[in-house]
């Protein structure tokens, strides 16, 4: 008698497994908690810094305060932690398996890798969206609550304060993309947080915007493309400029191509390497 074939799983049914794996990882809920705690602390921090040091500050800063409000929103310092805390979120879904040898066993269940990394792409994009969210919105509003002492705090309605709220918010699901692709590639944990810290956070440091086309690989980063996004007060008169500047449009436009071409790098590695 021959074997019946076993009916090809179903894309939910993959999105379910991936979600199960995802939340049954006790390190996946101390990254959430202890990056969000981090996150909000250090920002709320900040504009406990300038509501304290306020009635010092002179002519200049007091003029263009709205500015250092919404920095206080979401500092760089922040931003710094989310990128880790997403960016090894995104790793280990995938290395983590590798380092188990539970990789074996999946790839036998769902022969199709790439359905099975899709499934793995659209799980962790819409969990790290969602969190990203959350931690842009409580970092936002805690700022505010502390800065509105003196009567400081930005309402979420005033020009490029949404703006500062959801490129915060997509740093999340772009960096732990990125995680999850270099881990598809390499495959090694630690290796792979190594990297993943260098191309993310070290690497904007290292290239200098003084000429045109080492601006052009610096603007390409993206974390230099959340810093243009969010830095609402660009170009006022007493503010540097820098001879080759990056646009708004061009730092979402870099968000969008990193997330895209790590999720098809993730889907086109697992599926061309052996385990």
């Amino acid at each position: 008698m021959t074997a019946l074939a076993l009916p090809a799983a179903r894309f939910t049914d993959l999105l379910a497994a991936e979600w199960i794996k995802l939340r049954s990882l006790r390190s996946t809920y101390w990254a959430f908690g202890s990056g969000a705690l981090a996150v909000v602390g250090f920002n709320a921090n900040a504009a406990r810094a300038d509501y304290v040091n306020y009635p010092h500050y002179g002519g200049p800063i007091r003029d263009d305060f709205v500015y250092w409000a919404l920095r206080d929103a979401f500092t760089a310092g922040s931003a710094m932690i989310l990128v880790l805390v997403c960016a090894s979120i995104g790793a280990i879904t995938v290395v983590g398996e590798y380092a188990t040898g539970l990789v074996r066993t999946t790839f036998t269940a769902v022969p199709d890798r790439r359905a099975l990394m899709a499934a793995k792409v659209v799980v962790l994009t819409v969990v790290m969206t969602v969190y990203g969210a959350l931690v842009a919105a409580a970092s936002y509003a805690s700022s505010q609550a502390i800065l509105d002492g003196r009567g400081l705090g930005v309402p979420i309605g005033h020009p490029g304060a949404w703006r500062v709220v959801v490129a915060s918010a997509l740093l999340a699901p772009v960096c732990a993309l990125v995680g999850l692709g270099l881990g598809a590639v390499i495959r090694h944990s630690a290796t792979t947080m190594v990297l993943t810290t260098f191309v993310l956070l070290l690497l904007p440091s290292f290239v200098t915007d003084r000429y045109h086309w080492t601006a052009s690989v610096r603007h390409a980063l993206p974390f230099n493309a959340w810093t243009r996004i969010v830095d609402v007060g660009f170009g006022r008169s007493h503010m540097l400029v820098p001879k080759y500047p990056a646009t708004v449009a061009g730092g979402w436009v870099v968000l969008a191509v990193w997330a895209a071409v790590a999720a098809v790098v993730a889907v086109v590695v697992v599926d061309r390497r052996d385990v």
